[in-house]
């Protein structure tokens, strides 16, 4: 299968200044919040709150800030409260988006939604229209300092669907089921460092785009939804 949609885009994360790393950081921070609120924080008797936290780790995440808001979040009765919203339409050249959102004013977080698209040349489509063409799945992107096969074996004997090589990196795909054991293996190899690790969502058929101004332009759309606050993700089937 092809690449992960939002590769091209995790790699422009990684790039980010503090001031919008820390915006990253206040994103996962809302998720920790949704999945530990009124739980005892402990992601071992939690898969979502665990899921999470993987994902922070793939972000680089300092543990205290993890810490702290799992502790911010447990035994909460009132404070926040979010609602998960998604919005899904069309950007530049027909490229499909879906937009996850954690909200506590669903106005504000359609206005601003709606606003992004249609300055970026696209528009908002109706509950359904494009999320029938992304499937949920675990996704572990590793860089080339091991040996190929031995991984490429001890990650399909744990039930890995996929495994990619690209030119310094390798992607392994799995369904969100196997998804832990599969790095817990990896782990036990003795990698630590993943460029990303997360159940998400992969485009079932991705577009390419040869011309630079128009990839251009959906960059723009994905960078000017990613800088609403109220948005978590967001899924598009460029081809990167």
């Amino acid at each position: 299968m092809s690449g992960h949609s939002k590769w091209a885009t995790i790699h422009r994360k990684k790039g980010l200044i503090d001031q919008e790393r820390g915006k990253i950081f206040q994103k996962l921070a809302k998720e920790i919040y949704v999945a530990a609120k009124g739980t005892n924080g402990d992601p071992d008797t939690n898969p979502s709150l665990r899921m999470v936290i993987e994902k922070c780790r793939s972000q680089n995440m300092p543990k205290d800030n993890i810490q702290k808001a799992i502790d911010k979040a447990v035994g909460a009765q009132g404070g926040e409260d979010y609602e998960n919203i998604r919005y899904e339409g069309y950007g530049p050249s027909g490229i499909a988006f879906m937009v996850d959102c954690l909200t506590d004013n669903r106005n504000r977080t359609a206005m601003l939604v709606r606003t992004a698209f249609t300055k970026k040349g696209g528009n908002l489509g109706t509950d359904g229209s494009v999320s029938y063409m992304f499937e949920r799945r675990g996704i572990i992107v590793v860089e080339k300092t091991v040996d190929e096969d031995e991984l490429m074996m001890t990650v399909l004997d744990q039930g890995a669907d996929d495994f990619i090589v690209n030119e310094d990196t390798f992607e392994i795909y799995t369904t969100p089921d196997t998804f832990l054991q599969v790095k817990e293996a990896m782990e036990k190899m003795g990698i630590t460092n993943f460029l990303t690790s997360e159940i998400t969502y992969v485009a079932s058929n991705q577009i390419e785009i040869a011309d630079e101004e128009t990839k251009e332009k959906v960059y723009n759309l994905i960078e000017a939804l990613e800088d609403i606050d109220d948005v978590q993700e967001v899924y598009h089937n460029l081809s990167e």
